[in-house]
């Protein structure tokens, strides 16, 4: 059960939930490519290597030490991306970030002023962006690197509207 899920309070439900867009893993893909790579080589050279000497199994230990390494980072990576959540309910807009040290931001739709979406121009062809979120007598929250930007503003400006036209 995710966060949101836990977290609903009476009569709420949740209406659209989003995720970071894969974007934010290409650090970690690209080191953990490197190290793999890097691995490999020490690996192929070793291999490779006619009787070399019995110091040269260090390689074996770099070898297998940087593909653990690059595996790390890997996970890492996709642990932090999976551990962020965001959902628009019918009276909130929740994210929460985190796994160990967490972070949560719960804003009442009857206190969010403005939803502002800011695309660079390869996130409007990957799909990300950064939308931010303004309430009333509070500092914006910004939300990074966010899968379908657009898509999140639209469900929050629904859920507004929807909720002004029930009072």
């Amino acid at each position: 059960m995710s966060y949101v899920e836990k977290h609903l309070i009476p009569g709420e439900s949740v209406q659209y939930q989003t995720k970071l867009h894969w974007i934010v893993m290409l650090g970690h893909i690209a080191i953990a490519a490197f190290l793999g790579l890097l691995g490999m080589a020490f690996l192929i050279a070793r291999l490779t290597a006619a009787k070399a000497p019995p110091p040269s199994n260090v390689m074996y230990l770099v070898a297998l030490f940087c593909l653990m390494l690059g595996a790390v980072i890997f996970c890492v990576g996709l642990l932090q991306r999976n551990a962020t959540e965001m959902a628009v309910t019918n009276k909130r807009v929740i994210a929460k970030r985190g796994l160990v040290d967490r972070r949560t931001i719960e804003i009442l739709l009857s206190r969010i002023e403005s939803v502002a979406v800011e695309e660079p121009a390869f996130g409007r062809l990957l799909g990300y962006g950064t939308v931010i979120v303004r309430g009333t007598g509070g500092t914006p929250e910004m939300f990074e690197k966010i899968y379908r930007p657009l898509e999140l503003r639209e469900q929050v400006q629904q859920q507004i509207a929807g909720e002004s036209k029930s009072r």
